[in-house]
């Protein structure tokens, strides 16, 4: 099977090169505040700073004792159906995915420019003419007609981290939402000035299940309790509306949803989050211990450009397109390019 983001940029390509991608989502602001982080959280941990000599940040970080669980599920999409038994070792994670407010301190500290910031590279987007190939990315805008799958996604030239829906946006207010438009050099760069690493698969996807092993949710195996939404996900018929149903259209505040049994806040939905490992159709058989990448026999892209595995859904999911906010779901992910639905929290491993 061919990436699906790896072909995803080339339908962006195509679009650049007959001259589209140029429109911005309006959105709808996130309604709603009933967690402990959604109000007034300022979107930075007490403590928070760049790493200290060999001392590596550890503000805003959970501890999660290390054990064994089923990765992967019999009841998902192909590429999870390989459940296996995988030991992890003790380790810390973000309690929530990295904000708007955190990143924007990175920033400031060290000058980082992101890479949808920068001109976009030639290489990656044969035949787009030169002058198109301007600081560029990729932008959900709801279609007003029937579309062909994944139509509504454009590449929208002035779309960053700073301007999530383009020129004329801006992240004033969402100071505690996710940051996104961040590609995988983005992520590793402000792990690296903390001292911190990006999570790997398996790390993930333990730390997202909460110690409730085999279960399809973090809370169990219903998309939702009572009648309350656990996450936030798309309402409504995707693509054309969100209605908001869970309180928020678009990002959410970090926390405004329940903490899954390790203390952790938006596992599932808001955003997908980066993790270390290169992408691979399937499970390993084997299992293993405390694994850390996924190790191809043959590297079927250019170096830097293998796809990654992404994990845990984003606002984007509704269940009439896109089942993905559990823990054993996975996707690739182009490393190069960066997306409105797309962050990532970061480790430090304990060896």
């Amino acid at each position: 099977m061919k990436a699906a983001e790896t072909a995803l940029r080339l339908v962006l390509a195509a679009a650049l090169a007959l001259g589209a991608g140029t429109a911005c989502a309006a959105g709808r602001a996130a309604a709603g505040s009933d967690g402990p982080l959604c109000r007034g959280y300022s979107g930075v941990p007490q403590g928070f700073a760049a790493a200290g000599g060999a001392a590596p940040n550890r503000a805003g970080l959970v501890a999660v004792k290390g054990g064994s669980f089923t990765m992967g599920s019999r009841d998902g999409y192909p590429e999870e159906r390989e459940p296996h038994r995988v030991q992890v070792q003790d380790f810390l994670i973000d309690r929530h995915e990295v904000t708007n407010a955190q990143f924007a301190a990175f920033v400031k500290a060290t000058g980082y420019v992101t890479r949808a910031q920068r001109p976009l590279d030639a290489w990656a987007y044969p035949g787009v003419p030169r002058e198109r190939l301007v600081p560029s990315s990729v932008v959900f805008v709801p279609p007003q007609r029937p579309t062909p799958a994944y139509g509504w996604w454009q590449l929208v030239p002035g779309a960053d981290w700073r301007h999530p829906r383009g020129p004329g946006s801006g992240i004033e207010g969402l100071e505690n939402h996710p940051v996104v438009h961040v590609a995988y050099e983005d992520a590793q760069a402000y792990a690296r000035w903390l001292g911190r690493e990006l999570p790997s698969e398996a790390q993930w996807e333990y730390a997202a299940r909460g110690g409730r092993d085999g279960e399809a949710y973090p809370w169990g195996n219903t998309p939702a309790v009572q009648g309350r939404a656990m996450a936030n996900s798309w309402q409504g018929r995707f693509p054309f509306e969100d209605d908001g149903a869970d309180g928020h259209a678009g990002t959410a505040p970090v926390g405004c949803f329940e903490a899954n049994g390790f203390g952790l806040v938006d596992v599932v939905g808001n955003v997908w989050e980066w993790t270390w490992d290169r992408w691979r159709e399937r499970h390993a058989q084997d299992g293993g211990d405390n694994p850390m990448e996924v190790r191809l026999a043959q590297a079927e892209a250019p170096r830097g450009t293998q796809p990654r595995v992404i994990k845990g859904g984003s606002f984007l999911c509704a269940p009439d397109f896109c089942v993905r906010y559990r823990p054993a779901s996975r996707q690739p992910q182009d490393p190069l390019l960066a997306t409105q639905h797309l962050g990532f929290r970061t480790v430090i491993n304990l060896r």
